[in-house]
């Protein structure tokens, strides 16, 4: 049964989505009417925070749309099965929080945050998975991800998980804070590098730690990608490696970039 299968979400005498959306309504209205000041002048409603969904467990993915727009100051604005679904959707509105599982059928979501991120310019990842072993996590941190949660959460942790989110935060389950806890303590001390970065390099280099393909780092960077590939050449050279996810892997073990 998925984690937030709609039978949660039930309650004597009301079944199915009709009796959650009873519900929806009235803790809606009851919002409403608080909105209302004494001079019966309408309080200006802050914005609710703008949800995107991926994930391909269809009663995961109703749960989750139906606990996000049931919430006063959330907005489930897309909900996906895959990582392609959400790339090749519109996209004519930003969200500001994207919730998106790791184990998904074709690209997995963790090799997805950079694309998403290109999508989506400025929204924030948070993952959502059913266990998660040290690699997993990490690959996912170096890509982008800024939080990171077990499908297990409570419901009112997980909103408040994409608040905190929203607000900059890297909120993360228990479980996982101790494994990417483990796993810089086993990096030892930051390396010296023989040869150190230009301020170029280390802007670059910075972007491809926050999940960005070569391609959009260039383009935030105002330089063409030619230009762009030379920096990344030295940058490898420099840091003895061969490929991107290496050397994300070594500037944040190394403390390069934190």
């Amino acid at each position: 049964m998925p984690w937030l299968s709609l039978q949660k979400w039930r309650t004597p005498g009301e079944s199915g989505t009709s009796g959650f959306r009873k519900r929806v309504n009235r803790k809606a209205n009851r919002k409403q009417a608080i909105a209302v000041i004494s001079d019966n002048s309408e309080r200006p409603l802050s914005e609710p925070i703008r949800v995107v969904i991926v994930e391909d467990d269809r009663g995961t993915r109703e749960g989750l749309s139906l606990l996000i727009d049931g919430t006063p100051g959330y907005r489930c604005m897309g909900k996906f099965r895959s990582v392609e679904e959400a790339l090749g959707s519109p996209g004519r509105e930003i969200p500001n929080v994207l919730l998106l599982d790791i184990h998904l059928p074709g690209m997995l979501g963790s090799e997805g945050i950079g694309l998403l991120k290109e999508k989506y310019r400025g929204v924030q990842v948070l993952m959502l998975t059913i266990n998660a072993d040290e690699d997993t996590v990490f690959e996912s941190i170096c890509n982008g991800a800024c939080g990171y949660l077990l499908k297990n959460t409570p419901p009112a942790k997980l909103l408040e998980a994409i608040s905190e989110t929203h607000k900059g935060g890297a909120p993360m389950s228990p479980e996982i804070a101790r494994k990417v806890v483990s796993l810089f303590q086993k990096t030892g001390p930051p390396e010296k590098l023989d040869e150190q970065l230009t301020p170029q390099e280390m802007r670059l280099l910075k972007l491809l730690v926050e999940g960005h393909t070569y391609q959009g780092a260039a383009d935030l960077l105002k330089i063409s990608i030619h230009t762009a590939r030379n920096y990344i050449r030295n940058i490898y050279d420099k840091l003895h490696v061969h490929s991107k996810s290496e050397a994300v892997t070594k500037a944040l073990r190394s403390r390069i970039i934190y």
